[in-house]
C-alpha cells in the first residue's frame, strides 16, 4: 500500500495515476473532505471532473501502519507541522516528499525538514515540471526524484513509474529541491511581466537572468550544475514560467495587474522568495531579480518601480 499524505490536486492526481501500481491510501487534513470524496469518489474541490479509481481509499486522522512508501504532498509552509506532529509514524519509511519552496521558520527545503524531524526516515523529493491535472488525466509526464541513498532511489524510482509518469533518479536532492523552490521565485517576476503588459522579449530576460541566479545560489549550497539543467532547474523553470495553470505565475499577473488574488490558494514562491533572500543575504550573493521579486511580493514595490532597479543596475558581462 502506498500512502499519499496530502489531498490537494497534486496529491490527489498522484493518488489517482499511483493506483495503477497498486492500492494507495489519500491521507486528508480534513476529516469532512475525506469523507466527501470517498463518498462522492471524486475530489469536487481540487480535481471535480477527475474520478477517483477503486483502489483508492480516502482517510483521516491517525496515520495507517503498513504502508510500503509515504508520499507528502502538501504546502511547503505546513510540511513542517506536520512532520512534527506525526514523525512517531513516519520515521521508520522512506519520505518523498511532493513540495517545492523553503521553510521561513527553519530556511530548509523538505528534505532538510525530514532529516531534522524524522532522522531515522529517508528522506526524498519528487520534483519537475507538472501540473496536476496533467497527470490525473494520464498525460504523458516526467519527473525527478532526488534520493540521496541511491538504492532507496532506484527502489522508489520503480515502484512511483507509471505508464504515463516517467521518473529521472538523482542523487543531487540539494539541487533537485532548489530547483523545484527558485523557480516559484522567478515565475512570480514572469507573470508580473506580461500582467504588466511589458511583453514576452521582457519575460525571457528575466527567465534567463533569474536561471542564472538559481545556479549562482544553488551551487553556493552545494547542488551540482547538471541537476539545475534538468527536469527540475530548466524544465520545471520553463512550465511556470509560461503557463497560466501555475498559481505562482496568475499570481505575478495579479501583481503586474494592480489586482487582487485567490487568497484560498497556495502560492509557494512568495513565502519562498523572502527565504531565499534572506539566505542569499547571508551567503553574500548579488541576486537582483530575486530581490526585486521579493519587493513586488512584499509590497515594497510596485512592478515599474523593480524594472528600473534591475535596468538601472551598471553593466557588466554575462
Amino acid at each position: 500500500m502506498t500512502l499519499i499524505c496530502g489531498a490537494g490536486a497534486f496529491g490527489t492526481a498522484l493518488a489517482v495515476t499511483l493506483a495503477q501500481n497498486g492500492p494507495v491510501t489519500l491521507w486528508a487534513r480534513d476529516a469532512d473532505h475525506a469523507a466527501e470524496m470517498q463518498a462522492r469518489r471524486v475530489n469536487a474541490r481540487r480535481l471535480p471532473d477527475v474520478p477517483l479509481p477503486e483502489a483508492i481509499t480516502v482517510i483521516s486522522g491517525s496515520l495507517p501502519k503498513g504502508a510500503r512508501l509515504c508520499l507528502l504532498a502538501m504546502p511547503m509552509q505546513t510540511l513542517g507541522g506536520f512532520l512534527t506532529a506525526h514523525h512517531a509514524a513516519l520515521g521508520h519509511h522512506a519520505l518523498v516528499a511532493c513540495c517545492k519552496g523553503m521553510d521561513l521558520a527553519t530556511g530548509l527545503g523538505p528534505t532538510g525538514l525530514i532529516a531534522q524531524t524524522c532522522p531515522d526516515a529517508i528522506p526524498a523529493i519528487l520534483t519537475g515540471p507538472s501540473f496536476a491535472r496533467d497527470i490525473a488525466l494520464g498525460l504523458p509526464t516526467a519527473l525527478t526524484l532526488a534520493c540521496a541513498d541511491a538504492a532507496t532511489g532506484a527502489a522508489l524510482q520503480s515502484s512511483l513509474t507509471t505508464p504515463t509518469l516517467r521518473l529521472y533518479r538523482t542523487t543531487d536532492t540539494t539541487g533537485a529541491e532548489l530547483g523545484g523552490a527558485l523557480k516559484n521565485v522567478i515565475a512570480i517576476g514572469c507573470g508580473a511581466v506580461m500582467g504588466a503588459g511589458l511583453g514576452e522579449s521582457a519575460r525571457a530576460a528575466l527567465m534567463t537572468r533569474g536561471f542564472a541566479e538559481m545556479h549562482r545560489f544553488a551551487h553556493a549550497l552545494g547542488a551540482r550544475p547538471d541537476t539545475l539543467a534538468g527536469l527540475s532547474g530548466f524544465g520545471d523553470l520553463v512550465l511556470t514560467c509560461t503557463s497560466e495553470q501555475s498559481r505562482n505565475y496568475r499570481y505575478g499577473q495579479s501583481l503586474g495587474r494592480g489586482k487582487d488574488f485567490d487568497a484560498t490558494l497556495t502560492v509557494e514562491g512568495a513565502a519562498t522568495a523572502r527565504a531565499v533572500l534572506g539566505r542569499a543575504d547571508a551567503l553574500a550573493l548579488d541576486m537582483p531579480v530575486t530581490q526585486a521579486i521579493t519587493a513586488l511580493v512584499t509590497g515594497e514595490l510596485r512592478v515599474a518601480q523593480a524594472v528600473d532597479m534591475l535596468l538601472s543596475r551598471p553593466l557588466k558581462e554575462e
